[in-house]
């Protein structure tokens, strides 16, 4: 199993109404909600960590997530808010406003953490933690986050996909500190050219870019460049790199969460979730799950909003 550790939110998003009138439909979303939803459809044994109001708003959530096969027993529900994330479409590229304040998700806490190796719960057999979007940025929730990938760092893969929102960041130096200490437990970091520019700067090469991000960790990066595809930089110097499938694009919406889905999906399939597995991971393995996580994300860029595909959806 991979458990997602994160904010499920509702999207607000911009349609127009029978009379011509722009008004916004709540779509379910959330960066770590996206990637569970994804990976669920995949066939993926999966669940989620979060907190999830009772209001209508969390309900949808919740709901969603049992049709897409999601284990939602590890969800923290109070009466507090739903974050809302009201998005802007500029050409089809999603830039969203957010209202945190006070809700379900940015409560989370540390005692709210379960014990992930609980036989009694059943995921006694999870082996990978995914973690990143802005349930990282703001306290409790982000600490209480940042204690479970460390916490459990040694025993399970850890992946962050920081999916960084500048314009909600409040405290810049106390969110690169709560990043750098998951890069530094990570066994995979996925960023997008736009992450890795805000992370370490943007005047240098990627490849260097990459070397400063990684540190001293061993993780592999993966950067993902919109059209551009992604390249996924191994420990050893081996690049590999990934075009995109060519699709009639709608929005980006939930596009690099899909894509981790589908790169963390292929890597279940292979055999290769695992510390050691991943650390020996061969170029033609990664370039496998690379191609996969792709294809699925130009699936979801066709549609409005997050909707990531089922396998039915995809082409065999």
């Amino acid at each position: 199993m991979i458990i997602c550790c994160g904010e499920a939110l509702i999207d607000m998003v911009q349609v127009l109404s029978d009379s011509g009138q722009t008004s916004y439909a709540p779509l379910v979303g959330g960066a770590i909600f996206n990637t569970a939803i994804g990976l669920g459809r995949l066939g993926i044994e999966v669940g989620i960590v979060s907190g999830v109001s009772n209001d209508l708003f969390g309900q949808q959530l919740h709901d969603a997530l049992v049709v897409s096969k999601v284990d939602t027993s590890y969800l923290v529900r109070s009466n507090l808010p739903t974050t809302l994330a009201f998005v802007s479409l500029d050409a089809g590229h999603a830039s969203y406003t957010f209202y945190d304040e006070n809700s379900a998700g940015r409560s989370f806490q540390v005692t709210h953490v379960p014990n992930l190796f609980d036989v009694q719960r059943g995921i006694k057999s999870c082996n990978a933690l995914y973690f990143g979007g802005i349930s990282l940025i703001n306290e409790p929730a982000a600490d209480a986050y940042c204690s479970i990938a460390q916490k459990y760092a040694n025993d399970m893969v850890i992946v962050l996909d920081p999916n960084i929102r500048t314009n909600f960041i409040s405290n810049d130096q106390t969110y690169r500190q709560r990043l750098q200490h998951i890069i530094d437990v990570a066994d995979i970091i996925k960023v997008s050219n736009e992450d890795l520019d805000w992370l370490v700067g943007g005047a240098i090469p990627e490849q260097q870019q990459v070397h400063l991000l990684r540190g001293k960790n061993k993780a592999i990066v993966i950067v993902t460049k919109g059209a551009e595809g992604a390249t996924a930089y191994l420990t050893a110097g081996e690049v590999v790199h990934q075009d995109v499938p060519k699709v009639c694009v709608v929005d980006t919406v939930g596009a690099g969460d899909t894509f981790s889905a589908g790169l963390l999906a292929k890597l279940v399939s292979l055999n290769l979730m695992s510390k050691t597995a991943l650390a020996n991971i061969s170029r033609t393995e990664l370039l496998e799950s690379l191609a996969y996580a792709t294809q699925v994300a130009a699936v979801n860029v066709s549609r409005q909003g997050a909707n990531p595909p089922w396998l039915s959806d995809l082409k065999v």
